[in-house]
């Protein structure tokens, strides 16, 4: 199995080779303190050993609970905010066709409890009446207001629909091993249970339950997933020196290029079945090192669609930005660009060309035309999608993250700031105690 490959020779126009290996002393140590746990916020490291800690017995487990639920229900609405359904969605988007809800392919998986749309939530129902769907529910406390105020809806409407003593069979709660509203509620009810390991916070939890169950449900192979990450583990881990290490050279160059007045990073990439993948980065690095005023703030475009609408300012706006392309090596089917007798749209030129060999060509052209403009682009080469390099890219992106957080100086595993909302909502509702 190949890796995935990262080059940085597109940055080092604005940087140099030198300013980001002499960060390599630094990234060792802030990788050895990820494994050690002597770093800020050493009590949310549990993400860091978790793929080689996934036995066989908790995949059986996970994929024996997928296959009921996909054996009981048309449809399975995923509950849950931020990392309890992002990590999961990004490798579901990735790695199902395209028009799969169209063809009818059971169960959906749909989500819900990730935003506050009365009229969602509304449309939600409708299109759940008459179907045999179930609910995954993650939630480690319970008393999150977008997943608590979904499941509650939701719930009623399963119950009404099938029964306490169905809908207990096809609710399952993703959860706190031991305390919580949603803990008790599950114990209460007899709902089938996982467990959300106290040490591990919600953005690197795709490879706990919280993702592999929803994961499982749409079809996707979770054995592929987790050795994939596993293989990522074991390439990023301390022992492997600065210049083989991926996760420490990426961490170090955008630390770098934050340095040189690089502010922004754009995630863009040249597949539509990635732009969850970047949602879900969006999340891990934005809610990671935005602290203390500092981090670099996190953006994300789906190339070529984007080049016609944010192509002219990434070209030509303020110059405090840089590109990290997802380029994906190898897409899973053939199309062949056709030859046409009239010829009005100019085209014949590419007939007999795949149209992937467009699509790269794009990339290239638009990577020079980028860095030629002052933008340094990062590349992040996927052998292919499949479930085993999804695996690979989380992991790496996990891994760089910790690294490039503990560079920055800031404590890259909590995140106080996302309070302040909450208690200026709560007031406003006038819930008791605010």
């Amino acid at each position: 199995m190949k890796k995935i490959k990262v080059e940085i020779d597109k940055t080092l126009g604005v940087i140099t080779q030198e300013q980001v290996y002499a960060q390599a002393k630094q990234a060792e140590a802030a990788n050895l303190a990820l494994e050690q746990k002597t770093g800020k916020g050493s009590d949310f490291l549990g993400w860091v050993p978790l793929p080689s800690s996934i036995t066989s017995a908790d995949l059986a487990d996970i994929q024996a609970t997928a296959d009921k639920l996909r054996a009981t229900c048309e449809v399975v609405v995923v509950v849950g905010i931020g990392g309890s359904y992002l990590g999961a969605k990004a490798v579901i988007e990735a790695l199902s066709g395209s028009f799969d809800v169209l063809e009818n392919k059971k169960p959906v998986v749909v989500y819900a409890g990730h935003n506050i749309g009365e009229d969602y939530l509304y449309e939600l129902s409708g299109y759940l009446k008459n179907k045999k769907f179930g609910i995954i529910n993650i939630s480690k406390s319970g008393t999150t207001t977008e997943p608590a105020l979904a499941f509650r809806i939701l719930k009623k409407q399963l119950e009404e629909a099938a029964g306490k003593a169905e809908a207990k069979e096809r609710i399952v709660a993703i959860t706190d091993k031991a305390r919580g509203a949603l803990r008790t509620l599950a114990d209460k009810e007899g709902y089938k249970t996982y467990v959300i390991p106290d040490d591990v916070g919600g953005r690197f939890s795709v490879l706990t339950p919280v993702g592999l169950l929803p994961v499982a449900v749409a079809g996707i192979d979770i054995k592929q997933l987790v050795e994939g990450a596993v293989s990522m583990e074991k390439a990023t881990s301390s022992d492997v020196p600065f210049a083989e290490n991926l996760a420490a050279i990426y961490a170090a160059t955008r630390n770098e290029l934050y340095k040189s007045g690089k502010k922004i990073e754009i995630l863009a990439n040249f597949n539509p079945k990635l732009h969850y993948v970047s949602e879900w980065w969006k999340q891990l690095y934005g809610e990671s090192e935005g602290k203390e005023h500092k981090g670099i703030f996190t953006a994300s475009v789906d190339l070529t669609t984007d080049l016609h609408s944010m192509g002219q300012w990434i070209q030509e706006g303020e110059r405090s930005i840089f590109e990290t392309v997802i380029s994906v090596a190898q897409p899973d089917h053939h199309v062949e660009v056709p030859e046409d007798e009239q010829d009005l749209d100019g085209l014949n030129f590419l007939a007999g060309r795949r149209v992937d060999h467009v699509n790269k060509m794009a990339e290239l052209g638009t990577q020079q035309a980028h860095v030629d403009g002052g933008v340094p682009n990062i590349r992040i080469e996927v052998p292919e999608l499949n479930a085993n390099y999804v695996g690979q890219l989380l992991y790496f992106f996990e891994r760089a993250c910790g690294i490039s957080g503990y560079l920055l100086g800031v404590n890259p595993f909590d995140q106080p700031g996302v309070e302040a909302y909450k208690k200026n909502m709560f007031k406003l509702l006038n819930k008791p105690g605010y």
